[in-house]
C-alpha cells in the first residue's frame, strides 16, 4: 500500500478496498476460511456446514425510493449467505445512533428490517445499540451479522468459474445507485428510479431446485457488475466476455448515467445476482430464475473464457471489443 492515510476509495468494494484487505487484513487475521475471500465464510460446527457473513451499512441518505438503511442491512446480509448457497437462519444487528436522530425514523428502520427478516424466512435474535455524540455519525450506522446452513452437495464460490460457463444475472442493473444518488441530491426524472433491494434467498433455492451445477454466485454491491465480474475472473484465474447487447438497464438509468459520466457497469445493486454456470445447466437455471418475481427480468449476459485470465472483457454494440477494469477510486461513496 503507497497510501498513508485511508481514503473514500478504500470502502468503494473496487481496487483500493481490494487492496487493503489483501495487503492489511489477510496478512494479520490469515485463515483458511477468510483467505477464500468469498461474500460468506464457510465454517464447521459440530459436523454442520454453516455459512457465516458481517456487514455493516452507512447508506447516506438512510430512506430512499424502494428501501432504507434497514431493508438494505437485512437483505444485504441474507444475500451474502445465499451467495454460498446457504439457508439463511439467524440476523444480529447492532445499531449505531447519533444523537438527535428522531425516534420515529428508528421506528421507521426498525419496522422495516422486521418486515424484510419475515419476508427472507430469518429472524433477528441478538443486537446492540450504541448512541453517539451529535456529529460524531451520520444519524444512523447498522451493523448486522448473518448464519446459516449449506446443504449437502452445493459448492459455490468464486475460485470456481470455468472456461464455457455462462453468466446470468437476474435482472435490471444500476437501479439502486441511481436511487440513492438521486435521494442525495435531489435529482428527478420523468419515471422514477427505485432500488432494486430485496432479499434473493428465494430465488437461489429455486436456481438450487433445479441445478445444484452452479458454479458462482455473487451479488453485484459496491462496484458493480464490472468489480464483481474481475473479482471472480482474478479468483478464478479465466477470462470473462460480456456482451453489452445482452445487458439490461433501464432508460431513465442509463440516461442519468449519460448525464453524470456514470457507467452503469459500475453502478451498485442490491437486488441482482451474478450466477456462473455450466452451458449444459444455464437454460434450465435461467428459465427457473425467470418464474421467481425476483429473476423475471433474468438473461444469459455473457461467458467464461479461457483467455485473457483475470480480466473482462466488453463486446460492444458496434462490435468491438473494450476492457472492463476493476474499479479504481470511488464513484459514489456511502451507497450501502
Amino acid at each position: 500500500m503507497t497510501e498513508k492515510n485511508i481514503l473514500l476509495a478504500h470502502g468503494s468494494g473496487g481496487r483500493l478496498s481490494h487492496q487493503l484487505v489483501r495487503e492489511l487484513f489477510l496478512p494479520v487475521f490469515d485463515n483458511d476460511a477468510l483467505n477464500k475471500l468469498d461474500d460468506r465464510a464457510e465454517v464447521f460446527a459440530s459436523g454442520v456446514r454453516l455459512a457465516f457473513t458481517t456487514d455493516s451499512f452507512v447508506v447516506s441518505p438512510p430512506f430512499f425510493e424502494g428501501g432504507d438503511i434497514g431493508k438494505l442491512a437485512v437483505c444485504g446480509t441474507v444475500n451474502d449467505l445465499a451467495m454460498g448457497g446457504a439457508e439463511p437462519l439467524y440476523l444480529s444487528a447492532g445499531f449505531i445512533i447519533e444523537e438527535g436522530l428522531p425516534i420515529d425514523q428508528l421506528k421507521a428502520v426498525v419496522e422495516s428490517m422486521r418486515k424484510t427478516a419475515d419476508e427472507a424466512g430469518v429472524k433477528i435474535v441478538c443486537g446492540d445499540t450504541k448512541v453517539v455524540e451529535r456529529g460524531s455519525a451520520d444519524r444512523i450506522f447498522i451493523n448486522t451479522s448473518g448464519i446459516g446452513v449449506v446443504p449437502e452437495g452445493v459448492s459455490i464460490s468464486g475460485s470456481l468459474a470455468q472456461p464455457g460457463d455462462k453468466v446470468i444475472i437476474n435482472g435490471f442493473i444500476g437501479d439502486h445507485g441511481i436511487a440513492v444518488m438521486a435521494e442525495r441530491h435531489g435529482f428527478s426524472f420523468t419515471e422514477k428510479v427505485v432500488s432494486d433491494c430485496a432479499p434473493l434467498n428465494g430465488l437461489v433455492k429455486a436456481m438450487l431446485e433445479v441445478s445444484t451445477d452452479i458454479h458462482v454466485l455473487r451479488d453485484p454491491t459496491r462496484g458493480g457488475v464490472a468489480t464483481t465480474l474481475n473479482e471472480i475472473a482474478s479468483q478464478s484465474n479465466v477470462g470473462v466476455v460480456l456482451r453489452e447487447d445482452m445487458i439490461p438497464v433501464r432508460d431513465q438509468v442509463l440516461a442519468a448515467c449519460e448525464i453524470l459520466g456514470y457507467d452503469p457497469l459500475y453502478v451498485a445493486n442490491e437486488g441482482k445476482l451474478l450466477a456462473v454456470v455450466p452451458a449444459q445447466s444455464a437454460d434450465r437455471v435461467l428459465a427457473a430464475m425467470k418464474k421467481h418475481p425476483y429473476g423475471v427480468d433474468s438473461a444469459i449476459i455473457g461467458e467464461v473464457v479461457a483467455d485473457h485470465p483475470g480480466k473482462v472483457v466488453l463486446s460492444t454494440g458496434i462490435g468491438g471489443r473494450r476492457i472492463v477494469d476493476m474499479l479504481v477510486g470511488e464513484q459514489l461513496p456511502r451507497i450501502c
